[in-house]
């Protein structure tokens, strides 16, 4: 691996000081005197977390103009716990349902049922860094191409509340937010160890002078897993540097990725309840893998051209090689580029104020997919090969009215035009697999929104999704599965409230699914390919609370209630869609003493969750607890002990997803890691 070093020296390189660049009384604690040239000690002024505190309340406040579900993650929260998946990062985020594979960044994430048989990969959300799209052309994306130590905070925007930023996929967007020279501190140093051999190490620089500033951040995570064959290693840079312009600044991004993980699989429910420990014997015999590396450009330009007018644009360039032994050795290289130009107005219109938002967004992505037999992890005889070319177009445009100064009504719509090609490079039997599908759609919103004082809001929105396949669902399997675009109408209520340290995220919502995207994998745990499903309905509850109830005792939660089902199908009837637990409860209660604080933590689902859409066989209900406790030292040193699943209990986290599992018992839970310790060791300058 040459990435870290490499990555060192750029981050060594970016952190030398600008000749111009005046000393600072805040990070520093001398400055020059005026009289007679000697340096006076001043006391420290921590500058850089009164910045980042404000960067996070802006962000807050803009997410509260909104008509509909949205959510902030302050980082400051997670980096307080082990921060090695994104349950760690977005487990008590409103509206999300988030479960590790095996411990792993490898997740099933989903947003109201989004991608809703996806345990690997990503699709139906999208997912940006600083605003730029970080999924690949055709939709879907990598859990390991994000690094949430490197963010300042994340903002969640539930199912069509996306809108303003082109998305209209039923599950919405997740944008990270990274940190810049402005608002971070100038060194900080991390550490994080402790069971199945786990280790995460972060170094991250920052500085700035007026018009230039620069943020670097270079971590390594590595586990030997709580299960066998489940060895992870990840080697990840992320920088940024940014130029002030005249009513504007423009940003550089560069990432790049390493990471290397061996996949356990699925087990039996009595494999699991006798050794969790254990791998699924195909999974050793084909030493199944999935590594890739990653390297990814992108700029980010904002301009305000005044009278309420912003402009923005944004670019981004994706460079990815991945080797994936599963049931086959898929060898595949994707490159992908794109762009997007965004004009926001606020302004007056008719006596009252107005925000408009139109864009359009263009993406286009190569790949290269090669197959062979898997022969012990490595590649044998060819067995499948294909030239793909996916593109993205789309347009949007969105309006918010105000009626009053506290009453918004707000109109969008977007339009969107995707491709996707594939050459068959290696023809078999005879036939030739080579395809063409274009998938169109439109998306509309209307919605309201009402703040009715003593920090409550309450809004409402109707909306239409709109999803096509992308190249997982299209060839993901053995064969061919040339499915058609999924698409929804759906209707959401909610509230917000921030009030004596109380603060509430609420939505009821419902979606009326037509042609849903259901990937199925066979018992053991093989993809074999997608359909669409007839009609099928998606509601529920996401709720999520902090309360401070004194100075020293606060409470958070987050709670899920999924009813997904098929509506009157002609196999399944109103059975469960099988995937997704039906509730889901995370809660911690946090008492600080002085500068230590102890949180003790209880993840609960209540009931079963099935595995097939016949609903003959499911994964019991649990109750995890833990134990959290931590503290600062002297204002600069962070430091915690992360105790986890304390009662040792044996319960599948997640599971697959097949038609009809015959009552019968098979390879389709991945269980949950068992008892476990974590602590670290954060120090900023």
């Amino acid at each position: 691996m040459v990435v870290l070093p490499l990555s060192l020296s750029i981050a060594w390189a970016l952190a030398a000081p600008s000749p111009a660049a005046p000393e600072s009384t805040t990070n520093g604690v001398t400055t020059p005197d005026a009289a007679d040239g000697r340096r006076t000690v001043l006391p420290r002024v921590d500058v850089a977390a009164d910045a980042r505190s404000a960067a996070v309340e802006a962000a807050r406040q803009r997410l509260d103009e909104t008509a509909g579900a949205v959510g902030l993650v302050d980082a400051e929260r997670y980096r307080e716990q082990r921060a090695a998946t994104l349950a760690d990062t977005l487990g008590y985020a409103a509206g999300v349902f988030v479960q590790p594979r095996f411990g792993s960044e490898e997740s099933r994430l989903s947003v109201r049922g989004s991608g809703l048989q996806r345990t690997f990969h990503l699709r139906g959300i999208e997912l940006l860094q600083d605003g730029v799209n970080l999924n690949q052309a055709d939709g879907g994306g990598d859990f390991q191409a994000l690094e949430p130590l490197a963010a300042r905070y994340v903002e969640v925007y539930r199912g069509a509340n996306a809108l303003s930023y082109g998305a209209a996929t039923l599950g919405g967007a997740i944008n990270f937010v990274s940190p810049t020279g402005r608002d971070a501190s100038p060194l900080d140093l991390r550490i994080e160890g402790g069971s199945f051999g786990y280790r995460r190490g972060q170094a991250a620089l920052a500085g700035a002078d007026e018009r230039h500033d620069y943020y670097a951040s270079v971590s390594a995570f590595a586990q030997d897993g709580f299960r066998d064959h489940s060895r992870q290693e990840t080697y990840r840079f992320f920088g940024n540097y940014g130029i002030a312009l005249d009513g504007g600044e423009t940003r550089f991004y560069l990432a790049r990725v390493d990471t290397n993980s061996e996949l356990p699989g699925n087990l039996t429910w009595a494999e699991l309840q006798s050794d969790p420990r254990r791998a699924a014997p195909a999974n050793l015999s084909g030493d199944q893998q999935r590594n890739f590396d990653l390297t990814r450009l992108s700029n980010r330009t904002q301009l305000e051209l005044g009278n309420g007018d912003e402009l923005e644009f944004s670019a981004f360039y994706a460079a990815k090689n991945l080797n994936h032994p599963i049931f086959q050795v898929l060898l595949q290289d994707s490159r992908d580029y794109g762009g997007n130009l965004r004009w926001r107005r606020d302004g007056d219109w008719n006596g009252h104020r107005s925000v408009f938002t139109a864009g359009v967004t263009a993406i286009a992505g190569t790949l290269q997919d090669r197959r062979f037999v898997n022969v012990g992890g490595r590649p044998g005889a060819v067995t499948n090969g294909f030239d793909d070319r996916a593109t993205r177009l789309s347009a949007f445009a969105e309006a918010q009215y105000f009626l009053s100064a506290r009453t918004a009504v707000v109109v969008g719509l977007q339009a969107a035009r995707n491709r996707r090609e594939a050459e068959d490079t290696v023809i078999t039997a005879g036939r030739d697999e080579s395809y063409a599908r274009t998938y169109t759609g439109a998306s509309p919103k209307l919605g309201l929104r009402s703040e009715l004082g003593d920090g409550l809001t309450v809004f409402g929105n109707l909306s239409r999704s709109y999803e096509p396949p992308s190249f997982g669902e299209l060839a993901g399997g053995p064969q061919l599965t040339l499915v058609d675009a999924q698409k929804a109408t759906s209707g959401e209520v909610g509230l917000r409230l921030a009030r004596d340290g109380l603060t509430l995220d609420a939505a009821l919502y419902r979606a009326d699914l037509r042609g849903e995207l259901l990937a199925l994998g066979d018992a053991d745990g093989n993809p074999r390919g997608t359909v669409n499903a007839d009609r099928t309905r998606h509601q529920g509850l996401e709720f999520a609370a902090a309360w401070r109830i004194t100075d020293a005792i606060e409470w958070r939660s987050a709670y899920l209630w999924n009813d997904f089902r098929f509506d009157k199908d002609a196999v399944y009837g109103g059975n469960r869609l099988a995937g997704i637990a039906p509730q889901l409860l995370r809660t911690e209660l946090r008492w600080s003493i002085g500068d230590v604080y102890l949180a003790p933590n209880l993840e609960w689902s209540p009931q079963r969750s099935y595995v097939d859409h016949a609903n003959t066989l499911a994964a019991d209900a649990y109750a995890v607890a833990g134990l959290r406790v931590g503290g600062v030292l002297q204002q600069r040193w962070h430091w915690f002990v992360d105790a986890r699943n304390l009662g040792d209990r044996r319960y599948a986290a997640t599971t697959g997803v097949i038609a009809d599992a015959l009552g019968r018992d098979s390879r389709q839970f991945l269980p949950g890691d068992g008892r476990s310790v974590f602590a670290g060791l954060e120090w900023r300058n």
